[in-house]
């Protein structure tokens, strides 16, 4: 009897090894001729001598004429990254904030994060391989992550409303389909709704509906819940006006509305009727300009949003009595939403950490605040919002946002059991079982995948309206330093670098050294320098106790910066005197 099983054991692994043998031979068949298709199928998408891509936090973005073969190369690499995670990853051409000329592309992982930092690497090397090494290019990849080619892919893609849109997205779909993958085109989405999808596909509906509507029957259940039996307010008025920067934003909230019913009067202009992407309007206008966007008409004190052109980020602003413009950026938005969000975990009585994580373009005053007066942990990270999404991990609750609007909050899984464990517990106390399910509610209503200017709009209208705030309420937690952000070109911006969360310089030499000498000048003086990730420019920014000093400690570090570091064309000018 035992003879009789040691033969059969033996046929067994006979019979599975060249198993192994025949699905090696066959996967190895199977790669060669994808790899042939792939160069084939350049022929049709080639890519301009003498440019270089690099793959960063916004993935690929430049003139839209040239990004042909780059989302080409993308569709090829997309269904790679989808056989190494074996599940679904998505696919997103926008170029955000960008004018609308430009256009670009950025891969979303499964559980809707953004492209792990590894796989960048492989971007940028597939998409600057020549047209006739793409298939060397692959296998490199291929055999960098030993990638089973005989697995199935699938993709989901969207884009923003920019024209260039449709073409470059068939770009796409002829790398997928050389590929063998299957894919889903949803067409016209924001960015955030893109990655809310993905999650919710490859969680198996544990995140929410897998569709456009779901995500809004997801965001208006939770906002109206939250809104109930809020009684009557004296100073929140349920009235805002939206910028929507003419682009998908827009036409998103429209959408959005009709699930709001009349809990919230919301009036979207720059909807796109007329008007370019992104021109003279949008978040990253209004940040930077620091004034409100072309196509509003603003009675004082009103509440008004915008967004950016593909609705990943959102600021809120008002003009006062004295017609003044008070912004309302991406720090406010942090201290308001931790601040509640801290008062609820109190509530409850449940022990979970909360912490904010910024860049150093936060505004002092934010970082003070929240230290000194709310006792919440600071922490800072590199400027790309994947930075700060990593470090926000390390709490049970973190709060990230960027100076310029763009951010959200995440729950660690032990945060998110303990939360719906308490609110489900009815040998609590009804006030801490109340607070929990608010908390609950909360989670529901933020997009943790990434920054959602929609998302984080309701947010803030739910604690506003809590509060019984008006944005003037909001805006009097704390005083914003005055600040000012320059560029300086150079004729290579790798000159420049930097460590602590890129507050510091180690090169050039000497020019830290020169920064501190200058901040010292000035009361509340502060400033660095970083080099831009996509241009030759080096950013400087600098803030002190009156715009006049923030504006000359901009313009002498940026002398310095001229100097040390290469400057390209005439030295920057003093500031014009007020």
């Amino acid at each position: 009897m035992s003879k009789v099983i040691l033969y059969f054991r033996v046929v067994q692994v006979s019979l599975c090894s060249t198993w192994r043998q025949v699905r090696i031979v066959y996967s190895t068949c199977k790669m060669s001729d994808i790899l042939a298709e792939a160069v084939k199928g350049a022929a049709a998408h080639p890519r301009p001598e003498g440019i270089q891509f690099a793959y960063g936090t916004a993935g690929f973005r430049d003139k839209s004429t040239i990004l042909d073969p780059v989302l080409y190369r993308m569709g090829l690499l997309a269904a790679l990254r989808s056989k190494a995670k074996k599940a679904t990853v998505a696919v997103m051409i926008t170029a955000s904030h960008n004018p609308e000329p430009d256009n670009g592309v950025k891969l979303v992982d499964p559980m809707g994060e953004m492209l792990e930092e590894s796989w960048e690497e492989h971007a940028t090397d597939l998409a600057n391989a020549k047209d006739e090494d793409i298939g060397s290019a692959l296998q490199r990849i291929i055999d960098a992550v030993d990638i089973d080619i005989s697995l199935p892919s699938d993709v989901f893609v969207a884009r923003d409303t920019r024209p260039s849109g449709p073409p470059l997205t068939q770009a796409l779909l002829d790398g997928l389909k050389v590929m063998g993958s299957t894919f889903t085109d949803f067409g016209i989405l924001t960015t955030p709704q893109l990655h809310y999808l993905v999650r919710c596909h490859n969680s198996k509906g544990a995140y929410g509906e897998p569709t456009e509507e779901g995500y809004y029957k997801k965001l208006a259940q939770a906002f109206l819940k939250l809104r109930k039996d809020a009684g009557a307010k004296k100073k929140y008025e349920p009235v805002v006006i939206i910028d929507g920067a003419n682009g998908v934003g827009a036409l998103k909230t429209r959408k959005l509305q009709s699930h709001l019913h009349e809990s919230l009067r919301i009036t979207v202009c720059n909807d796109g009727s007329s008007g370019k992407l992104n021109e003279k309007c949008g978040a990253d206008f209004v940040k930077v300009q620091q004034k409100p966007p072309a196509g509003l008409e603003i009675q004082p004190g009103q509440r008004c949003v915008s967004f950016d052109g593909d609705a990943d980020r959102v600021v809120f602003f008002y003009v006062n009595k004295d017609g003044v413009f008070n912004l309302l950026d991406g720090d406010k938005i942090s201290t308001l939403i931790a601040g509640y969000l801290g008062e609820l975990v109190s509530a409850s009585g449940l022990q979970l950490n909360i912490g904010v994580v910024q860049t150093a373009y936060a505004n002092g005053s934010s970082t003070r605040y929240l230290e000194d007066v709310m006792k919440v942990p600071v922490s800072c990270a590199k400027t790309g919002v994947k930075h700060l999404h990593h470090k926000a991990l390390e709490f049970d609750v973190g709060v990230y946002f960027e100076a310029n609007g763009h951010g959200t909050v995440l729950f660690s899984d032990q945060a998110e059991q303990k939360i719906k464990a308490a609110s489900q517990d009815d040998s609590l106390e009804s006030s801490k079982r109340e607070a929990a399910t608010r908390l609950t509610l909360m989670m529901d209503l933020i997009n943790q995948t990434v920054g959602d200017a929609i998302s984080d709009f309701l947010v803030v209208e739910t604690i506003l309206s809590t509060r019984d705030w008006a944005a003037e309420d909001w805006n009097m937690q704390y005083r914003d330093l005055p600040s000012r952000l320059l560029k300086i070109k150079v004729k290579d911006r790798t000159a420049v670098q930097t460590t602590d969360a890129e507050r510091c310089a180690t090169a050039p030499a000497g020019l830290q050294e020169a920064i501190n000498k200058l901040v010292a000048k000035y009361q509340q003086g502060r400033s660095f320098v970083r080099p831009s990730g996509t241009e030759d420019v080096v950013r400087v920014f600098a803030e002190a106790d009156t715009q006049a000093n923030a504006d000359m400690l901009a313009h002498e570090v940026s002398v310095q910066v001229y100097q040390l570091a290469g400057g390209v064309g005439d030295q920057p000018q003093p500031p014009c005197a007020p």
